[in-house]
This record gives structure tokens, C-alpha cells and sequence, in this order.
């Protein structure tokens, strides 16, 4: 990816250019010290003066319009003025509006992301918040320094700001506390927040750019370039951002790595302003230039396939195996664009056009009234995000599916990582409560159960891509990096591991790959943990790469057996997990057993054998159970399944199985629902559960004496006496005769193998 950088030959301001703004059709708008203001079009080519006001301009910000809807009437921007005022100025150059807001100048200013306030930063070390309508609402915050950039936390309710070498963010709630923290060794000359990823982006006289988080800790330092860092900013949808200093402007992910660095002859950078779609930026030049640059040589991979913009309208298309080269060109420049499950899905300003691999030459197209801002793939559907529309299905011939809405949903927030599709199954991230994930019905669109709720915010999602939606897994990673798993449908939140930088599910298997604490831990079958947890250890695989892997490094892709990790430098790193994993989840989805147990006994490895049993105990294969326990030797699970296989009734097998995977309440409920209940009492003596069992005898009137004599015997061998009143109240009232009730089970066991449909494993 890097930056294609133009501008004009000559300089239509004839004095340094201190902001820049593009508005929602993609115009920019530039104001300079020669107290003029002018529009350009996406190519750099000037359209005219809009207008000239009697100040000198320091910033400039465009209403926030979420859709092309919205647009009507909301025409306009804002500027800050050296005089201390800010104005208020319609499209066509009129000013509605003069304010004034600060002794000194006016240096910065932001519309929130409602469009229904507006922060002020002054010389005179005041922020201030004021209506849309330049009614003053609040003085947030008073400093001893002049604040040159201020910016809204993502729920418009935070604001932060700098001063001198510090940043802060205040609540706009009087009673919340403020965060500060020393951010640079110099005066800090801008800030950027992101909502999307919720990041921070500063820059300062001390030469670096640093990332933060939005509690002030510190995620990426640049080295010390040559000048001043004057402008950060980030790109909409948060994966990128700008860095302007003097000749120069470089592109970064929002990691902090740089993409590319572009030189330039513009002065220092004073402003950077992206589009809507973030596919373009510009930068106001000191020296009465203006800058733009597109971003080209987006490369995105699948298997064999990789596919670059090269130019804003076209894109190469590489088959690495056939080594053959494809070219499509676009009417419009391609927003965004998305590879995998074989299918391209290239979204441009007005179109959707859809790529089958196996033929460039014929794709589904449909039209978009909407820019796109986010696309995501699974096997039989993909969904696009925008801003008017909100979330749609689409089926890979262009026909939309259906549309998932729920309240409070805010699009113009979603990114990757806050949701997530399988072909079955939506999840989402709730934007208002980010510790509720909400499920959604991939036909229909309708809400799947009740929402999962977690402790803390949730900030990452994936779900697993195969298997029938019973089956549905989701991994998530919370605030505190720590990775847990769930089933859909009947949520059991369960922590696989701490520390946890990216996690990643297979594409073709439930093989869960995950960066903890700088190394590769693969779980090939994650599911375990609902199996039988002793299994985990054995069926979990680690890499320790050392300093191979750096610091936070994220995993991009995890095909077949290759795992593809971006370092903390850009740098991308390839790992393998073994193959045989698999070959195992092939044999197992064919139901091929003994294709399965030989694969095993081939490779010899106890990892796999444990990927076996848990697998088996979760059809209810027993006989391959049986030889994967007696593999891992695992003796006491391997006794356990022989039990299970001498038990005569399907519903008791299962229940055996339920209480296998340390559900005694499910094995209960399979046990009374089939008219077993001397299993049931007998399972809950077994369990030590004595007032249960009691319970049942005396719900369903039948084996009292039996849960009795038990007691009894228990207490006989732990020496010691009967104390529990339930019990003390029956000892007197039911005969307890050791002989009757040994051959009253001996006839539930006969009645038990004498119902229909009874027979043993085989």
C-alpha cells in the first residue's frame, strides 16, 4: 500500500494554507492566511472561490453527515479565526453565523459526532463546548497553556485535548474525573480520536507520532524524524492514518507501522483531511500548496489469489499457481474490496460487482445508493455495511437476503472486529452496552436468543465457519485481553487463555489459531472444553517464535495450514501447524471413523488421539473413544466408556455422555424425560447428591429405601452420623430391607434392557 501523491504546478492561495475539509460529496474546501476560501474537486483541480472573510483561518470542520439523506440543509462548516471568533459558513460562502468564543485566538474545533455540539480550543488555554447553534453550553476545561487540537471521544461524551506536553480527556459529566498524561517531550501540536477502533494519534515538537489507547497507555513511539510532527489524522474507518510534517506526509497503519512516506514541496503539513470513504487525503501546505493523495497498491490475499488496486478504478488480479494475470477495470473508484471463499466483492462509489475466482469475465453487479464501509465473506453469503442502509445480506449472485436491525444499532461505528458472520449466524457487537454481543438469524434477520452479556467491554469477535448452526461457536476478547468461547445457542462462557493479542478461526475447520504473550497457540478442537477439559492441554499446540513474532503481532489469515502474522514492524510472518488436524476434521464431518482412528494410529501422536476422543465422545462414537482412550491412555475414561457401552437404552448411553461432559442437570433431565428414573436417583447417589436423589424418590414415590440404604452405607464407611433432617425425618417412617432392594434394582435393570428399541453398543 502506499500513497499517490499530486499537486498543482502553481498555488491558487497565495499564502499558507491552514485547514483543509472534505464535505460529504467529496469537495474540499481549503482556507488560507490570504483570508480566502476555495473549492476543489477529487483531482486536485480548483473550482473556484467560495468566498473571503475578513480573519485569519487556523481550522476548519465540516458538519457530520452520516448519510447522502442527510445532507439536506446540513450544508455547512465551521472555521476558527486568529480573532478569537469562530464562523458558521454555508456551502455557498455565506456566513450564518459569528461567535465569539476565546481572548486570543481560536485554534481548534470539532463538531461532535452527532452534529449536536461543538468544542472550541483557544490561546487563552480554554475548551469550550457550545450548541449547533453557537449558544455557549459549557466551559470544559481551563489550561495554562495555549490548546492547539482538540478532538470527541467516540460517544461524543469525552473530549480530549492537549496542553503543553500533556494530553487529556474530560468527561463532559462534571462529576466524572479527568485522565491526563504526559504524551511528548515537546508542546503536542495535534490529536486525533477515532471512534471505530477508539484509538488516540498525537503528534508534537519532540519529532514523534505515538499511538495511545483511550486510557493513556502508550501502544506505538515513532523514531525521531527530521521537523516537527504538525498533523496526524486518522482514516474513517480506523485502520490507517496520516502523519504531515515539514516536505512530507506519510501513511501508517493504526498500528503505528508505516505503510509509505511520501516527500512533498508543500512546507510543513499544517492539516490533513480524509473522504468520507477514505480512499483519498489531502494535506494544507505551508507554503500556500495543497497536497492530494490516493491510496493505491491495496493488496488483499486468499489462497492462491491475490488482488491489488493499482490505479483508483483498477485492479490485478494475480493466480499464483496458474500464473495467470487478470485486469478489471471500474466506471467509479473502488471503495472497498474483499477476497475469500471464491469470491471478490468490489464495491465502488455507485456499483457492487461480484467475482466468482473460477470466472473474471461475467459478474453479478447491482447498484448502491450508498457508500460501503465495511465488507465481510463466509462461505454461501456476504454482508456490506453503509450508513443509510445499515447492515445487508447478500447472496453471491447480488440478491439481497435480508437486513438485521436492532435498536440503538450504530453503523457508522462497525468495523471488523465488532462483527462478525458465519453462513448461519450474525453477531454484533452492541454499540451502546459493548459488554452485550447480540445474535442474528443469517435467512431472516431476526434476533437468535437473548444477547450474551460479559463483565467487562468486548472488543473483538469471530465466528467459527463450519458445521450446522447447533454447532456455532464464538471466540471473543475482552477489555483485558483475555480470550473466552461460547456456544451460540446455549451460552457457557469459558476462558481458553490470558494475554491474548489476535485470535483467528480456520477457514475449512474449527481449528482455532490465537497470539498469546508472543507465541503461536493453535487449539485444534476448541470444543474440547465442553468434552472434557483434561483433554485441552493435549489437543493445544504452541510456538514459541522468541523475538520472531515481536511485539502484538495479529494474525491476518489462517488457511488450510498456513498461518500468516503481521508484526508490530509491518513485517509479515508465515507459520505452519500441522496438516494431519486436518485430515482428521475431513474424515470426522464424513462420519469415516476408521479412516479416522488409522490416520491416528499413523501418525502417532497423542495430541491427535486426544483431538479423537474428544471428538468421538461428542458423536457418541464409542468404539473410536474407546481406542483413542486406550491410545492417550487415559485408563479411568477409558473404564468410563466401556460402562457407558453396557448400558442397554439410547437414553441412558446419553446421559452417561451428558454427565461425561460434566453436565450432571442435562443428564438428569434426558434420564426422567425417557421414565428412568431409578438411573436418575441412582446417577444422583453416585454424585453424592443426597438431597436430590432423596427428592426424586419421594417426587416420583419409588426407591426411597434405596436412597436410604445408600446413606446409610456412606455414612457407615465415613463414620459418622446421620445429621441431615430430611433424611432423620424418612429413617423412621421407611423399612429399609437390603435383600427387597437389591432385587427391586435387579428388576429395574431387566425392565430397563426390556424396552423397546433397548440393545447394547455395538
Amino acid at each position: 500500500m502506499r500513497l499517490k501523491t499530486t499537486q498543482a504546478a502553481s498555488n491558487v492561495h497565495t499564502d499558507l494554507v491552514s485547514a483543509v475539509g472534505w464535505n460529504p460529496t467529496n469537495e474540499l474546501y481549503t482556507c488560507s492566511d490570504d483570508k480566502t476560501v476555495w473549492r476543489w474537486d477529487m483531482n486536485g483541480e480548483a473550482q473556484g472561490k467560495v468566498c473571503e472573510i475578513d480573519a485569519y483561518f487556523t481550522d476548519l470542520h465540516w458538519y457530520p453527515v452520516a448519510n447522502k439523506r442527510q445532507q439536506q440543509g446540513n450544508d455547512i462548516f465551521v472555521v476558527s479565526c486568529t480573532d478569537g471568533t469562530f464562523k458558521i459558513v454555508g456551502k455557498n460562502g455565506r456566513t450564518e453565523k459569528s461567535v465569539d468564543a476565546h481572548r486570543g485566538a481560536v485554534i481548534s474545533l470539532r463538531w461532535n459526532y452527532e452534529g449536536t455540539a461543538l468544542v472550541t480550543a483557544g490561546e487563552d488555554g480554554l475548551v469550550k463546548v457550545w450548541s449547533r447553534s453557537g449558544m455557549l453550553r459549557s466551559t470544559l476545561a481551563q489550561t495554562d497553556h495555549s490548546v492547539y487540537s482538540v478532538a470527541w471521544g467516540p460517544d461524543s461524551d469525552q473530549v480530549l485535548y492537549s496542553s503543553g506536553k500533556e494530553l487529556l480527556i474530560k468527561p463532559l459529566q462534571p462529576s466524572s474525573k479527568q485522565l491526563a498524561w504526559k504524551a511528548h517531550e515537546g508542546t503536542v501540536l495535534q490529536v486525533d480520536w477515532n471512534p471505530i477502533n477508539n484509538l488516540i494519534v498525537s503528534g508534537g515538537e519532540d519529532c514523534r507520532y505515538k499511538v495511545w489507547d483511550c486510557y493513556g497507555r502508550l501502544l506505538f513511539q515513532s523514531p525521531a524524524t527530521e521537523y516537527s510532527i504538525t498533523s496526524v489524522s486518522w482514516c474513517p474507518d480506523g485502520e490507517l492514518f496520516a502523519v504531515g510534517s515539514f516536505n512530507m506526509l506519510r501513511l501508517c497503519d493504526k498500528t503505528g507501522w508505516s505503510y509509505a512516506k511520501d516527500k512533498t514541496n508543500t512546507g510543513s503539513i499544517l492539516n490533513i483531511a480524509w473522504t468520507t470513504d477514505g480512499t483519498q487525503l489531502a494535506g494544507a501546505g505551508g507554503n500556500g500548496s495543497v497536497c492530494f493523495s490516493q491510496i493505491i497498491d491495496r493488496t488483499i490475499e486468499w489462497k492462491r489469489i491475490s488482488a491489488t488496486l493499482e490505479e483508483n478504478n483498477r485492479i490485478r488480479i494475480q493466480d499464483v499457481l496458474s500464473e495467470t494475470i487478470e485486469e478489471q477495470d471500474f466506471r467509479d473508484r473502488v471503495i472497498k474490496m474483499s477476497l475469500g471463499f471464491n469470491h471478490l466483492i468490489v464495491a465502488t462509489a455507485t456499483q457492487c460487482c461480484i467475482y466468482n475466482t473460477g470466472n473474471w469475465n461475467t459478474p453479478h453487479i447491482f447498484d448502491l445508493n450508498e457508500t460501503a464501509n465495511l465488507i465481510l465473506q463466509c462461505q454461501k453469503q456476504f454482508l456490506m455495511v453503509d450508513n443509510f442502509n445499515g447492515i445487508q445480506l447478500y447472496s453471491y449472485e447480488g440478491r439481497q437476503i435480508c437486513n438485521p436491525k436492532f435498536q440503538g444499532l450504530r453503523t457508522e461505528f462497525l468495523n471488523g472486529e465488532s462483527i462478525n458472520l458465519s453462513n448461519d449466524t450474525l453477531a454484533i457487537i452492541d454499540r451502546s452496552d459493548c459488554k452485550v454481543i447480540r445474535f442474528f438469524n443469517t435467512t431472516d434477520g431476526k434476533q437468535i436468543g437473548e444477547p450474551i452479556t460479559h463483565t467487562i467491554e468486548i472488543v473483538e469477535i469471530a465466528l467459527n465457519q463450519t458445521g450446522p448452526q447447533p454447532e456455532r461457536k464464538l471466540i471473543f476478547i475482552d477489555r483485558n485481553r483475555d480470550l473466552y468461547i461460547t456456544p451460540v445457542l446455549k451460552p457457557n462462557l469459558t476462558k481458553l487463555g490470558t494475554m491474548v493479542d489476535s485470535a483467528v478461526w480456520n477457514d475449512t475447520s474449527d481449528i482455532l489459531a490465537t497470539m498469546i504473550d508472543q507465541k503461536l497457540v493453535v487449539w485444534y478442537y476448541p470444543n474440547a472444553v465442553y468434552v472434557d477439559k483434561d483433554l485441552v492441554p493435549l489437543t493445544k499446540f504452541i510456538k514459541d517464535g522468541g523475538s520472531e513474532y515481536g511485539k502484538v503481532p495479529k494474525i491476518c489469515y489462517f488457511y488450510g495450514s498456513r498461518v500468516t502474522i503481521r508484526r508490530s514492524d509491518g513485517a509479515l510472518v508465515t507459520a505452519s501447524v500441522s496438516q494431519y488436524p486436518l485430515l482428521l476434521y475431513e474424515h470426522v464431518s464424513n462420519h469415516q471413523w476408521e479412516k479416522a482412528t488409522r490416520l491416528c494410529r499413523y501418525v502417532k501422536d497423542r495430541g491427535l488421539w486426544a483431538c479423537l476422543a474428544a471428538m468421538a465422545i461428542h458423536n457418541t462414537e464409542l468404539n473410536t473413544a474407546e481406542a483413542a482412550f486406550a491410545a492417550i491412555e487415559e485408563l479411568d475414561k477409558l473404564q468410563y466408556v466401556l460402562h457407558i457401552k453396557s448400558i442397554p437404552t439410547e437414553e441412558g448411553r446419553s446421559a452417561e455422555l451428558a454427565l461425561f461432559r460434566r453436565r450432571p442437570d442435562e443428564a438428569e433431565s434426558i434420564l426422567l424425560q425417557a421414565g428412568l428414573t431409578y438411573r436418575a436417583i441412582k446417577m444422583n447417589i453416585r454424585l453424592f447428591n443426597w438431597d436430590r436423589a432423596l427428592e426424586l424418590a419421594v417426587n416420583y414415590r419409588t426407591h426411597v429405601d434405596t436412597v436410604l440404604l445408600f446413606r446409610s452405607k456412606y455414612l457407615e464407611a465415613a463414620k459418622r452420623p446421620e445429621s441431615n433432617k430430611r433424611f432423620l425425618q424418612y429413617v423412621g417412617q421407611v423399612t429399609v430391607e437390603e435383600e427387597k432392594i437389591k432385587a427391586k434394582i435387579q428388576q429395574e435393570k431387566e425392565k430397563e434392557a426390556q424396552r423397546p428399541g433397548a440393545k447394547r453398543y455395538a
